[in-house]
């Protein structure tokens, strides 16, 4: 699991980009969870992903999971292990780890096509941490922030820098479009090949970074070219 952050400090930053790692994302749970009681006992979120990983989003049930987790089903309940507080506590912890990832990238010093690096092997960092519950529907991001920020938020804000900066794009590019583009043609091949075909974290990082380098970005015209 990723490192976890404590909310409620100082964002010095946030009025520039509408976006923060201090921002409670508690709400951020799947459609119709929004009132679920986040489950505190690791043993049934530990369960919870080893059944998401074996059985898929239709298989996480409660059963299931105390099974899993060497529990009866009574014990489960009263640990709070509805299917909907499950589903609620894995999104917000998902939503939890990538706002702690990227917003050092936001604040780092650099061009934006420096950070873009940085903000790519941040994404890299948490769809490992939460493989499984990735794995189990390419829908995971959509149910996160259904009630937040865009996950493209971050990369939407790179590019809006990058035409600043000239590092990325040129000045009539649309930064929505592009971040839209970048995030998913990179998020969900990386939880396929990892997910799927077994490539190691090191040989799919390296095969992104070489796609990202010579194909999927163009450069910014240069300022005697515009």
């Amino acid at each position: 699991m990723l490192s976890q952050v404590r909310y409620g400090v100082a964002c010095p930053l946030a009025n520039r980009y509408n976006w923060c790692v201090a921002d409670d994302p508690a709400n951020a749970v799947a459609g119709g969870s929004e009132g679920a009681i986040p489950v505190e006992d690791e043993r049934l979120l530990e369960a919870a992903r080893r059944v998401l990983a074996d059985a898929g989003w239709e298989g996480l049930t409660v059963e299931a999971v105390a099974e899993s987790a060497g529990l009866s089903r009574v014990t489960a309940w009263r640990l709070g292990a509805s299917r909907e507080a499950l589903v609620a506590t894995l999104l917000s912890e998902l939503d939890r780890d990538y706002r702690a990832a990227m917003w050092p990238v936001l604040v780092a010093d650099g061009n934006a096509r420096d950070r873009l690096d940085a903000a790519v092997e941040a994404l890299f960092d948490v769809v490992d941490a939460h493989l499984p519950l990735l794995l189990a529907s390419d829908t995971i991001f959509h149910r996160a922030s259904s009630s937040r920020a865009s996950f493209n938020e971050p990369f939407i804000r790179l590019f809006r820098d990058g035409i600043v900066d000239r590092s990325l794009l040129g000045a009539g590019d649309d930064p929505e479009e592009s971040a839209d583009f970048v995030f998913n043609a990179l998020c969900w091949p990386y939880v396929h090949l990892r997910g799927r075909h077994g490539w190691t974290a090191e040989r799919a990082r390296r095969r992104f970074h070489d796609l990202i380098a010579h194909g999927l970005l163009s450069p910014a015209p240069s300022r005697s070219s515009a």
